[in-house]
């Protein structure tokens, strides 16, 4: 197999549109807002918030685990009968409709929250693995790189966009503002909705639609794809250890997702502008360190790139937890009065870094050792390792802040990013790519 020509421009971008457009939800939602919304005001069991930070976690892991026993067979179905466009679209509309309906929940109504929480997330999530399984389609094995890191970029970009216009119209996070920033729902909602409309009119399903055989359900035709791949596992044990590698890394990035700002408000005790601070340096960091390293894979190879921004990751999380530590360092050695929260935004760059790089490497270095013809399918492969991890990785640090505090439980971050670098070392690109040249479709 030869490698594809480069799509269209305008292909390109209504792809990277799709980043831009979910990176709203995902702040608005999951990081910025609503989780900090949910803990302090829905549940709002001060001081420590601990119940609140579990059944955060509970919902995120519940919706992670939907994603994780439907988004391969998902893919495969959508690989049999080419039509991953239209499983886009529904995951699209089902994000869409739940975050608006966010809008009517009330302080106490923990259970109807967590119900509209689970599910746009479930979507919002699966929709992840959909879109980036068009992304082999997109140009040759070399650009994967930078065209990834494209949309990574546009996604920050996007997510600073709404999220800047929400803080600034909506204001802060607390119980006297609730009947403001409750619109954060139908915000995030129809932010989703609107930014999303290039992808659906610019990027092509290639392939005809194939129906099932006769007598054949869809669901059991995607069931048997599986379990032919899963016969056929060791062809493909370069992409079968990044997995692995994968379910690591995801699991710390999704703990950094769904606690970094719980734990500025709840450790670092930051003030409203600082943490409007923290969220600019975080997203304009993440969409250089996309779009950067996303140039440089297609110079140093797609494993090499990865490896090293997992290494970021690890600097990431020991500025994160020795920040008080880092404080009285820089006061002493430049005799300024710093307090933590100032010197916890040198940690958040150095998050954003990694944050965006890492995730834009892995989902290409995906798409160079999948095989034509088993993009959805792989990629939902991708996706539920990566959601097992949030499974794993939110409900981990959940118990053990529960147990210990979220201060010292962020170490539980360092050991999963290490372990990510240990697994990903057997990964052979060179040979990985000849797989996947060399497999052919029965």
């Amino acid at each position: 197999m030869t490698d594809r020509p480069l799509a269209p421009r305008r292909e390109i971008f209504g792809w990277a549109m799709f980043d831009f457009a979910n990176q709203g939800y995902t702040l608005l939602i999951i990081t910025v807002i609503y989780g900090d919304l949910f803990t302090r005001v829905i549940v709002g069991d001060s001081p420590d918030y601990r119940l609140g930070n579990l059944l955060w976690s509970v919902a995120l892991a519940i919706s992670y685990m939907m994603v994780v026993v439907s988004n391969p067979v998902c893919g495969a179905i959508m690989d049999h009968s080419r039509s991953r466009k239209r499983f886009l679209f529904a995951s699209y509309i089902l994000t869409v409709t739940a975050t608006i309906l966010l809008y009517f929940i009330e302080p106490g109504w923990i259970v109807p929250a967590m119900i509209l929480l689970i599910i746009s997330n479930f979507a919002y999530a699966i929709g992840e693995g959909f879109i980036a399984s068009f992304l082999p389609d997109l140009g040759p094995r070399k650009a994967l790189g930078w065209i990834s890191g494209l949309g990574w970029s546009l996604g920050y970009i996007g997510g600073l966009i709404a999220t800047a216009f929400t803080l600034f119209f909506l204001g802060d996070v607390s119980a006297e503002n609730y009947d403001t920033i409750r619109w954060v729902g139908p915000f995030a909602g129809i932010f989703f909705l609107v930014a999303a409309i290039p992808t659906f009119v610019w990027v092509q399903e290639r392939g005809r639609h194939r129906p099932p055989a006769a007598g054949q359900s869809l669901v059991r035709a995607g069931i048997q794809r599986i379990g032919v791949t899963w016969k056929e596992i060791h062809h493909f044990r370069d992409l079968r250890a990044l997995l692995i590698s994968v379910f690591f890394a995801m699991a710390g990035i999704y703990i950094i997702i769904a606690f970094s700002f719980i734990y500025g408000a709840q450790v670092i005790g930051w003030d409203e502008d600082v943490r409007i601070l923290m969220f600019v340096t975080v997203q304009i960091t993440a969409a250089v360190g996309a779009i950067s390293f996303g140039m440089l894979q297609s110079r140093i190879g797609a494993r090499r790139t990865y490896i090293i921004t997992l290494s970021l990751w690890l600097l990431a999380i020991m500025a994160i937890w020795q920040t008080p530590a880092l404080t009285n360092v820089v006061q002493n050695l430049f005799g300024v009065d710093w307090e933590a929260q100032y010197v916890f935004l040198f940690a958040g760059a150095l998050a954003g870094i990694s944050l965006g790089s890492s995730q834009s490497a892995a989902r290409a270095l995906v798409g160079v050792l999948t095989p034509t013809g088993k993009a959805a399918e792989f990629f939902g492969f991708w996706g539920m390792a990566a959601k097992l991890a949030a499974v794993f990785g939110i409900l981990g640090l959940g118990l053990i802040q529960w147990a210990l505090g979220l201060a010292d439980a962020i170490l539980f971050c360092l050991a999963l990013f290490i372990l990510a670098i240990i697994t990903v070392l057997p990964v052979n690109e060179a040979r990985g790519e000849l797989a996947a040249d060399d497999w052919r479709e029965a």
